[in-house]
């Protein structure tokens, strides 16, 4: 085992982050890899991390990712990503209504008040609106928008701001709500969203989730075992099920970069980023 360690950079979104990333820490060293991490508050400073030298690879959301992407194009450089989960592949945002509500077609909603999750969440807010956008919904124009802002910064990788608006559904404040499939999912087993309650009105095209974003000028020989050793973890190992089982996956797989095609629109459109990666929207704080 070399004595300069792998660094990686997560955010630190939940308490059982750190469980997660000591317990992948213990199994890179016992492949033979040496192997830290840095937890950030944010995910803005864990980009700009990754053009300072501080980290190797991040595991980035899909909104560090288009930024990290445009930072690294104004200087000329190019990104790579390693490895993601299957639960990153193909994802949908759905536009939830109650079942008794009489909006029924998208067109209805014009006038109404439609929830959201934080000003940063890729999923349940800057891709529904860019589904809107091409639907042609503007918010403020045809619409009321509600933003349900938790933990700035998260990117929404916690589940506060949606479940916020799902709630707002079900308490009348709100005429839909958007949410992540697997959320709306979620809610309705914890009874959040009882059985028969909602009903889909809209789904977003299929979009990709976080990935492990390769900092420039990072060390190749590591980063590349780094994506063996993730690509080789099986859901039948008994000492790495519990920490694929944290993470949220049952197989790491190949990273890819084409699933973020909205969420870049939806940067530009929301004056979220600029082409350089810097942060322009004003009410954005982390």
């Amino acid at each position: 085992m070399t004595s300069t360690p792998l660094m990686m950079g997560a955010v630190a979104y939940a308490p059982k982050v750190v469980t997660i990333w000591e317990g992948f820490k213990q199994y890179f060293r016992r492949h033979g890899l040496a192997f830290d991490y840095i937890l950030y508050s944010n995910y803005e400073r864990q980009v700009e991390a990754q053009f300072d030298g501080a980290i190797d690879v991040a595991w980035n959301s899909p909104l560090a990712w288009v930024r990290a992407e445009r930072m690294a194009a104004a200087r000329g450089l190019a990104l790579d990503t390693v490895a993601m989960r299957d639960t990153d592949r193909d994802l949908t945002s759905v536009l939830v209504t109650r079942a008794d509500s009489p909006v029924t077609e998208l067109a209805w909603l014009a006038g109404k008040t439609i929830g959201f999750g934080a000003i940063d969440s890729p999923q349940a807010r800057l891709i529904p609106l860019d589904y809107l956008r091409h639907h042609g919904l503007l918010a403020g124009r045809d619409f009321m928008a509600r933003h349900f802002d938790v933990l700035g910064g998260k990117h929404g990788d916690h589940i506060g701001g949606e479940r916020d608006a799902a709630q707002a559904l079900v308490d009348g404040e709100v005429d839909a709500a958007w949410m992540i499939d697997g959320n709306h999912m979620a809610f309705s087993r914890e009874g959040l969203l009882a059985a028969g309650a909602t009903r889909i009105l809209a789904r977003t095209d299929a979009f990709d989730h976080c990935n492990f974003t390769v900092s420039p000028g990072a060390p190749a020989a590591p980063v590349k075992r780094f994506a063996e050793l993730l690509l080789a973890m099986r859901w039948d190992d008994a000492a790495v099920r519990p920490l694929l089982e944290l993470e949220g996956l049952r197989q790491w797989l190949p990273g890819r970069t084409s699933g973020y095609d909205a969420l870049h629109r939806a940067a530009d459109d929301e004056r979220f980023y600029d082409q350089a990666g810097h942060i322009i929207a004003s009410d954005y704080r982390y």
